[in-house]
């Protein structure tokens, strides 16, 4: 039986490990809360060239030697930057678990950051940064982002741009790592083959040069949806279209009915928008909707790609299934959903990597692990009031954003969109008559 346990060690960092004996490997990581939000206004993109630069070496290693030590044993190694966190994981063999724990520690308390390796990570960077503005599906979402949060470190793109990239220091890298990796915001977690006594002592051996509490505690403003419209147009193939309404946060109230609402317009090939939008009457290749959560808000949208010539015809199917979804919700649909999210949890926690992931998120979140049936009695609390509700406060009393590029000639002005999404009452009318 898969059993999570917790220990908080004395300088405040936290252990958390699932058993799952089944299997002969363990992903394990280190969750920092911390992302390209906690950046100051000078630091657009450190975050990220911090997670790029912990692998440039150490003052025992040398990226080579980083690579090629977890590698001779055929495990690997990995990093990702998120808005509000940062996770620095490792996937090996369970008798490669103390090589895993030793390179992690290695990488986020001895890293060097040397002027040579700092100035070549630079230009893969700004690579990337090129690579990204190269590809409409991830333009049209930074776009967004920023629309909707303009000016705040929640709408800035995680990359950074080409002048920032080029300005750090690696005074200012340590700078940020001081001030945001912490043991008081920091997890490791493992899943798989792993005893839980054995991980705590090789973390508590090798994890005690992090500092306990920064100088000067980070601080996140508050996040102020704003709203808006940004178009680019491009020459290109297919339109990219975002439409989306500021969503709930992760403690709010509505955030599992969120979740439930937005896989039932979008989430998969059974849903309403791709039913309609697709499926019967062809007007675009790809159709989804998502709800994403952030510690004081939210992003509920819709992402549909087609050609230039349906968006006259796209856009008004679209505000009219949010129309709908505010008048009348199916108790099937709900069911469905709830199946859905279900078996994407219990998916999940087939695979280890996956696993460790889910315990970070709630460890992060609610300082503690979710267990299942909780989870799924949050779910089953949601009704259909309750979701029309919400769909009417969503996207009828909030101001919605549009972010869209490439062949946009035919996409209607912003004010026709805002009239038809005016008020709840103005859509039950239209809806009634």
């Amino acid at each position: 039986m898969m059993k999570v346990e917790c220990t908080r060690l004395p300088s405040g960092l936290t252990v958390v490990t699932e058993n799952m004996p089944h299997l002969e490997s363990v992903a394990l990581g280190v969750w920092i809360k911390s992302g390209s939000r906690n950046e100051t206004v000078d630091e657009h993109g450190i975050a990220h060239l911090l997670e790029h630069m912990a692998f440039k070496g150490t003052r025992r290693r040398s990226a080579r030697q980083i690579a090629e030590e977890i590698e001779n044993v055929g495990g690997e190694v990995n990093a990702a930057t998120s808005t509000e966190t940062t996770s620095y994981y490792a996937r090996v063999l369970k008798d490669h678990v103390p090589l895993a724990v030793d390179i992690l520690a290695d990488i986020l308390t001895e890293s060097t950051f040397d002027e040579d390796e700092l100035r070549r990570e630079k230009h893969v960077i700004l690579q990337e940064i090129g690579a990204a503005n190269d590809t409409p599906d991830d333009v049209v979402f930074d776009r967004f982002a920023e629309t909707a949060y303009r000016d705040q470190t929640v709408g800035r793109p995680i990359l950074g741009t080409p002048e920032t990239v080029m300005s750090f220091s690696a005074d200012q890298i340590r700078q940020y790592l001081g001030r945001n990796y912490t043991t008081d915001r920091m997890f490791i977690v493992a899943a798989g083959a792993v005893d839980h006594e054995t991980i705590v002592r090789q973390v508590q051996e090798r994890f005690s040069a992090l500092p306990v509490s920064p100088l000067s505690p980070p601080v996140l403003d508050t996040a102020r949806y704003t709203g808006g419209d940004s178009r680019e147009t491009r020459d290109l193939m297919d339109a990219q279209i975002l439409l989306g309404f500021e969503g709930k946060a992760y403690h709010a109230r509505d955030f599992y009915c969120s979740q439930i609402l937005a896989n039932i317009l979008g989430g998969g090939m059974s849903s309403r928008l791709f039913q309609e939008v697709r499926e019967h009457r062809g007007l675009c290749y790809s159709v989804y909707a998502f709800h994403w959560g952030f510690s004081d808000t939210g992003i509920f949208g819709i992402h549909a790609a087609t050609g230039g010539e349906n968006l006259p015809e796209l856009m008004p199917v679209i505000v009219n299934e949010l129309r709908k979804s505010s008048m009348n919700i199916e108790q099937q649909e709900i069911e469905r959903a709830r199946a859905q999210i279900r078996a994407q949890l219990l998916m999940g926690q087939e695979s280890p990597a996956a696993r460790a992931g889910q315990i970070a998120r709630q460890m992060m979140l609610y300082g503690r692990p979710i267990p299942n049936e909780e989870l799924m009695e949050r779910l089953s609390g949601i009704t259909i009031e309750r979701l029309t509700d919400l769909a009417g406060r969503l996207f009828f009393d909030t101001a919605p954003t549009l972010s869209a590029i490439g062949p946009l000639e035919q996409l209607a002005p912003m004010n026709d969109i805002l009239s038809s999404l005016a008020s709840k009452t103005t859509a039950m009318h239209a809806v009634a008559s």
